[in-house]
């Protein structure tokens, strides 16, 4: 086999290219769906408006994604494990170990970030016919991010019997999601005067429970 002056063998390279070539055109794909879904919702988007908001004919588009679903379910994979890698960074103990306003700091912010990056996360749940897989997985999503967080709340006051911890949790849930509706509803100031609206309520409910300074650790 002909190889490259660094060795390389030249028939590895070419699908190498093509490969990496491959995996821009789905991500400006998948970009261009994001728009369009955000635009006009999912059940209204079309693979030729997807097509045309890409920059590509829709035969291009017919070579990566048989149908809009396809690019539905393809963008929220790689928007859910995102998110699950984005709750591995923020739900830990040293963030727990923070007074409660400096963890709410620490922990939203990200989230929020998160979530105003890619308004299409919610725009696509809130669809009534995206395809049940996404559903699924958002599930799971919201069952593992409940977790994660009253794994904190017992990290924080690991007195706190079960039950209560549970319910703790449920509510810190309930809220943020409340909160964070307002907060993509809106742009600018008013966003992030909402963002500190989303924390005060966090922090108004949980320092009854957790207290509001560090958690202190026997050495």
């Amino acid at each position: 086999m002909t190889e490259t002056k660094a060795g390389q063998p030249v028939g590895e390279a070419k699908p190498r290219r093509r490969q990496a070539r491959g995996e821009r055109r789905i991500q400006q794909l998948l970009d261009a769906a994001a728009n369009v879904f955000c635009r006009t919702g999912y059940t209204s988007a079309s693979t030729n408006a997807i097509a045309r908001e890409a920059g590509v004919s829709p035969g291009t588009l017919y070579q990566f994604f048989p149908n809009k679903e396809a690019i539905a379910v393809e963008l929220g994979e790689r928007l859910t494990n995102q998110m699950r890698e984005a709750h591995g960074v923020v739900f830990t103990p040293e963030y727990a170990a923070l007074p409660l306003g400096d963890m709410l700091d620490a922990v939203v912010d990200p989230l929020v970030e998160f979530n105003c990056q890619n308004p299409v996360f919610l725009t696509l749940i809130h669809s009534g016919d995206i395809p049940g897989i996404m559903t699924e997985d958002h599930d799971a999503l919201h069952v593992a991010l409940h977790a994660r967080i009253e794994e904190l709340i017992g990290f924080i006051q690991p007195k706190l019997p079960p039950e209560r911890r549970t319910r703790t949790a449920t509510m810190t849930f309930s809220l943020f999601k409340a909160g964070l509706e307002l907060v993509l509803a809106h742009e600018g100031e008013e966003q992030a005067a909402y963002i500190e609206e989303l924390k005060a309520s966090l922090h108004g409910y949980l320092a009854p429970i957790i207290g509001t300074e560090a958690p202190s650790r026997a050495p």
